[in-house]
């Protein structure tokens, strides 16, 4: 059984369609703050439980029930175990999510992705091999150091990005930090993103946890390359359980609850561009799930890549809304050297999965 899995495995594997789809992934979840920057007239909480209706519960029941024939089958089928750790993960990743939207918050698209995706990206990517008890096989293989070396390159990347980002904050004065950024505060806005790039590797564990359900939804017809799409609905709606509490609790507390129906606030464009924003959120996990079928053995290391492509789009970003306005070239040679490596780092882990396919 275990050689036919191995054998399945093998015969769906593309290590470079898998890149290109974390690509894309990258960049939704890069760009999907954007629409937030054009609402009006509402809280941070308000946008963002808005949002969060789109991403966590519309986006991915509306998407299974496209390209999987009976989604609700492969849930209600799974092991309780499997659904309850995806759900229970989905909490923990909620609150990871919900801190990493503070963090844009308080530190602007670039610092901001620099840290809590570092953070992510280390410990979804290492800790899953280790709880396995698989970390030394890859340490032994061609392949698997090959990989190993692509995360390392992955996070020496996110350090030159995150290095480019404290230039940035000794170069400019606090007035131009908030000409960008209006809440800056660096302090704050690190704490939250550590805890938010700590709190967010727990995706890579849901998406371990929900195996069971995406088998189930490949023997009820659904694609391989669409199989992790029932395994979000779980997941998401533990994310949707933090997020939305949280968001409530700051409506009550802030006296923002009236904003969803506040006149005075510009209700139609604050709903498009709060769900636009949603539905990009959701389409990052969409590609990552997809590329995820497409990596091969090697599949933990798609966070890396994810969390890598995440950051170079939304250095980008950050460059054409000039939030780096007034830093020396030094320090915009730092990002593209951060940016390049990110790139690198990905080559090099699709090529340690390349060779596993091959053997």
């Amino acid at each position: 059984m275990r050689d036919e899995m191995a054998g399945l495995v093998g015969m769906n594997a593309n290590p470079f369609l898998g890149v290109l789809l974390h690509a894309l992934g990258g960049l939704a979840a890069g760009s999907f703050y954007i629409p937030y920057k054009r609402v009006r007239g509402w809280a941070w909480e308000t946008y963002w439980l808005v949002g969060g209706v789109f991403s966590w519960l519309i986006a991915p029941w509306f998407v299974a029930s496209l390209v999987c024939p009976e989604p609700w089958q492969a849930i209600r089928l799974a092991p309780v175990s499997s659904i309850a750790w995806a759900y229970l993960f989905g909490v923990l990743w909620g609150v990871g999510g919900l801190t990493f939207g503070l963090s844009m918050r308080y530190l602007g698209m670039s610092l901001g992705y620099a840290f809590a995706l570092g953070f992510c990206a280390a410990f979804g990517t290492i800790i899953p091999p280790l709880f396995q008890g698989t970390f030394m096989e890859l340490l032994s293989s061609l392949s698997g150091g090959v990989t190993l070396a692509g995360v390392a390159v992955c996070l020496a990347g996110i350090a030159v990005c995150g290095r480019a980002g404290l230039a940035k904050e000794r170069a400019l004065s606090s007035e131009a930090k908030r000409a960008t950024v209006s809440e800056f505060n660096f302090l704050k806005g690190v704490w939250v993103a550590i805890f938010a790039g700590v709190m967010s590797a727990c995706m890579a564990f849901a998406i371990a946890a929900g195996k069971p359900i995406a088998a189930l939804a490949v023997e009820h017809g659904t694609p391989d390359l669409w199989k992790n799409t029932p395994v979000f609905i779980v997941i998401l709606a533990g994310g949707f359980t933090t997020n939305a509490v949280w968001c409530l609790i700051l409506n009550l507390r802030n006296g923002t609850i009236a904003d969803y129906g506040n006149t005075k606030a510009p209700l139609p464009a604050n709903y498009l561009f709060s769900a636009l924003a949603g539905i990009t959120w959701y389409l990052q996990f969409m590609f990552y799930g997809m590329g995820t079928t497409r990596m091969g053995r090697y599949d933990f290391s798609s966070w890396t890549i994810h969390m890598a492509f995440i950051i170079v789009f939304s250095n980008l970003w950050a460059l054409w809304f000039r939030e780096w306005k007034g830093t020396s070239r030094s320090v915009h040679r730092m990002v593209f050297v951060g940016i390049a490596v990110l790139i690198a780092s990905t080559i090099v882990v699709g090529i340690g999965n390349y060779l596993a396919v091959g053997k």
